[in-house]
């Protein structure tokens, strides 16, 4: 039986009300600093809202030297100094009317990464997610597997951490150059490579899914990692690190504020803050306020956030 809730209703004709009162503003501003370009973006918030900025940024290879976000009462406000990958301003022109008109639409439509485990091809290819125990020779046996299956492999990213393996696989037909979209095919594929994932050593599920529609990239294979709880497992990639190397997080709990501080600082890297962002979001954790600073070697980000609740707003 179909039933009405008035709540939800309710709430999301409240959220789509918010959003035409109070439209995403976008500026760019090229004269306040002399190093670095300022984008400002005032909005209705929505958890997810600071993600989509900063992957937008990030897309457009763009590095984020500051940053200072603000979300309280409802409403995000943030600051963000960028430069190029030479290190220069943005040069007034197609570049800055592109972010402003990107930003502002993904900002006001928060359209959601959608996951689906079924067996579905995409527009243009068909999407394959593997995650599984990482091991010497383990992606050329996909590949392999592929091949013999008649598929061409036309992009493919791999992630590791402690001993896990995500890995998001673009495959279509060798003989036509379309998606795979047979179901019984697609059967065998996802079987055989859940073979080959699962090994002799896994004592852990290995998966495949297929998915469907377009998906970023980067921003499912932190999902995907997530999922798989790579995080459990004893901490390879730093254990050959010395005390010096290795980044220093700190998590505080403010019980009077009700948010808890989140600190990190580590030797800079492209993506950095797109990864931190992606991380909290994936916890269903939203920030309040952060400062970002990455000029320089080391990265400095200082994050109060508390666990999401839409009765925060």
């Amino acid at each position: 039986m179909d039933y009405w809730s008035p709540s939800l209703d309710m709430d999301e004709e409240f959220e789509k009300l918010a959003i035409r009162m109070n439209p995403p503003r976008v500026t760019i501003d090229n004269t306040s600093n002399r190093k670095a370009t300022l984008i400002k973006v005032d909005s209705a918030n929505k958890h997810g809202s600071l993600l989509e900025v900063v992957q937008v940024l990030t897309d457009l290879n763009l590095t984020i030297s500051r940053a200072y976000i603000s979300s309280d009462g409802g409403w995000f406000m943030d600051v963000f100094h960028v430069i190029d990958q030479k290190g220069n301003k943005l040069p007034n022109g197609e570049l800055t009317q592109h972010i402003e008109q990107t930003l502002g639409s993904r900002v006001c439509s928060l359209w959601s990464l959608r996951r689906s485990v079924g067996v579905q091809a995409a527009a243009e290819h068909t999407t394959i997610e593997l995650t599984g125990r990482d091991r010497p020779g383990l992606l050329s046996e996909v590949f392999a597997v592929l091949v013999d299956l008649k598929c061409n492999v036309g992009a493919a990213e791999v992630w590791t951490h402690n001993s896990r393996m995500a890995s998001v696989v673009y495959i279509t037909d060798e003989a036509t150059g379309s998606p795979i979209d047979d179901p019984d095919r697609l059967s065998k594929i996802k079987q055989l490579l859940r073979y080959v994932l699962k090994g002799n050593r896994d004592k852990r599920c290995a998966n495949t899914a297929v998915s469907a529609g377009a998906t970023h990239t980067e921003r499912r294979l932190h999902q995907m990692m997530y999922a798989d709880r790579d995080y459990e497992w004893y901490d390879t990639d730093g254990a050959s690190m010395s005390p010096g190397q290795k980044p220093l997080v700190t998590v505080e709990n403010c019980a009077d504020k009700c948010y808890t501080v989140v600190s990190l600082r580590c030797r800079d890297r492209t993506k950095l803050l797109f990864d931190v962002v992606c991380t909290l979001t994936d916890m269903q954790y939203v920030v309040f306020h952060a400062t970002v600073v990455a000029e320089g070697p080391e990265a400095y980000q200082d994050s109060p956030a508390a666990c999401f609740n839409p009765q925060v707003y």
